[in-house]
């Protein structure tokens, strides 16, 4: 995934750009950077490798040197970002958050036109430095933001840093959330709305879907006014979310904690304690516990002063290696109990698979296992939930592949999604039986709608059921 935060003020913004930014941390692993522009010093920038260090480490001595009355940052779980620019629109900074699916094309096509791009080191075009290329293929900034919004397929919102402003764009289907927020004399733009509240921001309003603004210390204008039709991603609020967050006004913590409602109201296990998979699925436990009158316990707790988020590095045993390092059991809360976990997803299973097998070796008599949303049955079209990650990956194409000894075309896959139909059932057991559950029960797609609470229709929910 990633996330960005910009502010403009009538002071220095460094202070409040540099937390801003921090406050994006569980969004992204790899790379980080900041873009200032100063009316005396001009643009200044740093980016750095996070993945071994957190964020404010690797930054506390640039915030010491920089300076700049506009800024923007980003945390990125990919590409390095932001990127300074020159071009016929003058020098500008960008960062995004997106998926940029025909990047081949639309770089064979810049191209023809003599001109060039740097490849990073797998032989990939940096998406941030095509959009910016997207952009000078026309004539003012209005004119290249909106081109580039048309013709990317997948999502892109983004910041752009110039000497007069910072633009704010939002996903033409507002995939992704900007939250804006004001204080006197200063602005800001993020992608989580909580990220400017401890800085002294009031919040003020989301762009719409392919809203775009402009952002100076004085306010926040419309340039392009929004659109009606809007797919923002239900995985928000499921997953990537920081629980103090909101999108669309929805509580990020409060849908988490109906999804675990919902799940109890058509459960029927009788475990000694609900726990919630520390931390992603807390929330949802104590919705389920409080639903069923069952006592919400911790059995596990997460270990954080010095360990970082699990999916951080890019190879999946040692993702799993520090995720199990991680957890540290309570022997007294596991030994001869009947225990049900609920986690926010499954989605290759092996990390539950060696939780379970723990519990089990630790004394659990039984170890059930809930999940906040629906199977997982394709790979994210829209963001980079699974860029390195192919859908073969995903525990439920495994089995249902095994289930129907071989190829799996999307209308049966469709089969496996409706959660009456008997596939679905035979898929779930034959889960459960692989990750040695003592039961498994997944949300069902229209509670976990019910639990988010808005317009269905405007809900992203490709990755549970294939639908655009």
């Amino acid at each position: 995934m990633g996330g960005f935060f910009g502010v403009a003020s009538k002071e220095d913004c460094v202070f409040d750009l540099f937390f801003g930014v921090d406050y994006h941390a569980h969004l992204g692993t790899r790379r980080a950077g900041l873009a200032v522009y100063d009316a005396q010093n001009g643009f200044d920038k740093a980016i750095h490798n996070i993945e071994n260090a957190p964020f404010r480490t690797k930054f506390d001595k640039n915030v010491g040197t920089m300076k700049g009355q506009l800024g923007i940052g980003c945390i990125s779980d990919y590409e390095a970002q932001p990127i300074l620019v020159r071009s016929h629109h003058g020098t500008f900074a960008i960062t995004t958050v997106g998926r940029i699916n025909n990047a081949d094309e639309i770089v064979e096509e810049i191209i023809k036109s003599n001109t060039h791009f740097f490849e990073m080191q797998n032989g990939e075009i940096n998406p941030t430095e095509l959009v910016a290329a997207i952009i000078n293929q026309k004539e003012n900034f209005i004119d290249g933001i909106r081109y580039a919004q048309e013709l990317i397929d997948g999502s892109m919102s983004m910041l752009i840093l110039t000497p007069k402003g910072i633009y704010a764009a939002r996903d033409k289907l507002g995939r992704t959330p900007i939250a804006i927020g004001e204080k006197e004399g200063s602005c800001c733009a993020g992608f989580e709305s909580f990220a400017y509240l401890n800085l002294g921001y009031t919040a003020v309003r989301e762009l719409g879907p392919g809203e775009i603004a402009v952002m100076t210390a004085d306010g926040v204008k419309t340039l392009v006014a929004p659109g009606k039709d809007m797919k923002i991603c239900t995985f928000l609020w499921i997953y990537y979310g920081y629980p103090s967050s909101s999108y669309e006004g929805v509580s990020v913590e409060q849908v988490r904690y109906n999804c675990g409602k919902l799940l109890a109201r058509r459960d029927n296990a009788q475990p000694d304690i609900v726990a919630g998979i520390p931390d992603s699925g807390t929330a949802h436990a104590i919705g389920y516990a409080n639903e069923v009158g069952i006592p919400f316990s911790r059995p596990f707790i997460k270990y954080t002063p010095t360990w970082p988020r699990s999916f951080m590095p890019t190879q999946q045993s040692k993702r799993d290696l520090i995720a199990k390092m991680k957890l540290i059991a309570v022997h007294d809360l596991i030994e001869n109990k009947s225990l049900l976990l609920i986690d926010d997803s499954i989605v290759r299973g092996t990390q539950m698979r060696e939780t379970t097998d723990f519990l089990y070796a630790s004394g659990a008599k039984e170890v059930h296992i809930r999940t906040g949303c629906p199977p997982l049955l394709f790979g994210c079209k829209y963001l980079n939930f699974s860029r390195s990650k192919s859908e073969m990956e995903l525990i439920t194409r495994r089995v249902i592949q095994e289930l129907e000894d071989g190829e799996v075309t999307e209308e049966v896959l469709r089969e496996y999604a409706d959660p009456d139909g008997e596939k679905y059932q035979k898929m779930v057991d034959k889960i459960c039986e692989k990750l040695h559950f003592t039961s498994l029960r997944y949300h069902r797609l229209d509670d976990m709608l019910e639990a988010v609470g808005i317009d269905a229709d405007k809900l992203c929910t490709y990755c549970w059921n294939g639908k655009e």
